[in-house]
């Protein structure tokens, strides 16, 4: 995926509006990806918040998995790559470091708290990544599944599995959605 001209202009344009004090990913991560991982984070939340409380006790498309796993793995799997994308900037607090996640005890949080936690990891993932020095990205970390990657791996791990995990809640997702790139992508 290649930026055109008038999308960079417009977000040289926006980085001069905001000023300063703002933010943004460092010039080496991988945009093309980041984009991915997004807009894979913004479609799962779409379709989580198109379900009822009631339909999240409902079973997924994954065999054995009921929405409420869904949604607690998704949402620990972005846990886990914020902070171990945090431990290549600065050492982690203690409850960092001593964090396991418990997929079974989260599957049982009351909908109100599991959409929060979902909404939580996602922004904690994002702002990692936007935090993460130039020099860092490729610098090696460990996934939750205890695969060794890069920091830059990271983006594309969360695209493929947000956009998944999307059509997996079983209320309308389709392939079809999963944008070209990715399905490209994953399909190597």
């Amino acid at each position: 995926m290649t930026e055109r001209p008038e999308d960079i202009a417009a977000r040289e344009a926006l980085r001069a509006r905001q000023g300063g004090g703002a933010r943004y990913d460092a010039e080496t991560a991988p945009h093309d990806d980041l984009l991915l991982a997004r807009r894979g984070t913004a479609y799962f939340a779409r379709k989580l918040n198109e379900l009822r409380d009631a339909d999240l006790a409902a079973q997924s498309l994954r065999k054995g998995w009921t929405r409420q796993h869904l949604i607690a793995q998704v949402s620990q799997e972005a846990r886990a790559l914020a902070i171990a994308l945090k431990a290549l900037r600065e050492p982690l607090i203690a409850e960092e470091a001593e964090w396991k996640p418990d997929l079974a005890l989260a599957a049982t949080l009351p909908s109100r708290a599991l959409r929060h936690l979902y909404d939580h990891s996602a922004k904690h993932l994002d702002v990692e990544w936007r935090d993460l020095p130039a020099d860092r990205w490729n610098m090696s970390l460990t996934t939750l599944g205890g695969d060794m990657v890069t920091a830059r791996d990271t983006p594309m791990i969360r695209a493929e599995m947000v956009w998944r995990a999307a059509i997996d809640l079983g209320n309308g997702g389709r392939p079809t959605d999963v944008p070209r790139d990715l399905r490209q992508h994953s399909a190597k």
